[in-house]
């Protein structure tokens, strides 16, 4: 007598995941901590698209994204928007608002609006590439020094344990003012070179909750390296504290250009929200009169640095749902 024995579903066969012999496949090592969704299932953009539509469903992160596109269009299209050039001197210095210039002009002969639009090129510039660079910087550091433990650990934490208690500002001055090309690009350095500690000490301590878990584990004993376990492994779990990490730095990172271009640390030919302002203190824009010279490019730094903290309250949505607005 032929005994005949039912095979379960999804093994053996054809169309079966087990392969040849009738075996079952073996799990992906390294998926998600929860081990419901395979690694292969995965797809950045519908992660980026949840995630956007959870920042929008926040009131303050939607307000904080609408004011930030419309910086960006201003500087995408400044060629457009801008009625003059912003380096030309063909105006009557220490002019006031009128229709050709909406806010005056420098005692220079330059159309403050006009400038005030170019700026915000550099400053997101500035803000954006310094950020991104402080960030990488730190979930480096961050991720190793979590990992690692020993030497290593201990090693990398006195570095950023050191760029911690080292005042951020006198820093960045002796930085660059004796640096070589005072250009935008070695504002961008020095701004990333003195914001990367805070982000890194949160990412190693988040770093180290997460490198005892279950799928981290199963990634070191099927023979991951160490960049493999920490990027494709840790990392894809700290996805909102990296973002709110970048958007901190970005803040800072606005701040700070303003900083050094008001203190003459910058390229005064270079139009930007911060050489604005200096050249209202060089030229007295308050004692002339001049006060939207300085309330202006003011103003415009503060709704960027705002734009910045209100989608970094959203991101917290993100990682803690309690916190989404219904």
């Amino acid at each position: 007598m032929t005994v005949i024995t039912s095979m379960p579903q999804g093994q053996g066969g054809q169309g079966g995941q087990g392969g040849l012999g009738g075996r079952e496949a073996p799990p992906r090592v390294g998926g998600s901590p929860g081990g419901s969704s395979p690694r292969g299932k995965y797809s950045p953009l519908r992660f980026v698209g949840r995630a956007l539509r959870t920042l929008w469903g926040n009131g303050k992160a939607r307000t904080g994204m609408i004011i930030l596109g419309l910086i960006i269009v201003v500087a995408v299209f400044a060629p457009l928007i801008a009625p003059h050039s912003p380096t030309a001197t063909t105006f009557t210095p220490y002019k006031g608002p009128s229709a050709t210039n909406l806010l005056g002009t420098t005692g220079n002969g330059q159309d403050v609006f006009s400038q005030l639009i170019y700026g915000a090129r550099v400053s997101l510039i500035v803000g954006l590439c310094a950020g991104a660079l402080a960030t990488l910087v730190a979930v480096t550091l961050g991720l190793i020094s979590g990992y690692r433990t020993g030497v290593v650990d201990e090693v990398l934490s006195f570095v950023t344990n050191l760029a911690l208690v080292i005042p951020g500002i006198p820093l960045m001055i002796i930085l660059a003012a004796y640096l070589q090309g005072r250009s935008v690009w070695t504002i961008v350095l020095v701004v990333a070179f003195t914001s990367w500690a805070t982000g890194a000490r949160v990412i190693r301590s988040q770093t180290k909750t997460l490198r005892t878990r279950e799928f981290v584990t199963s990634a070191v004993f099927s023979g991951e390296r160490l960049f493999r376990v920490t990027f494709r492994e840790i990392l894809p779990n700290m996805t909102s504290l990296v973002a709110a990490s970048f958007f901190a730095a970005a803040t800072a990172a606005v701040l700070a250009e303003a900083s050094l271009e008001f203190l003459g640390l910058g390229n005064p030919a270079t139009v930007s929200w911060g050489t604005i302002l200096y050249a209202a203190q060089q030229q007295n824009a308050l004692l002339t009169g001049q006060w939207l010279m300085v309330f202006a490019p003011g103003l415009a730094i503060v709704l960027l640095m705002v734009s910045f903290t209100l989608i970094n309250f959203g991101l917290d949505a993100l990682s803690n749902p309690r916190l989404r607005e219904k």
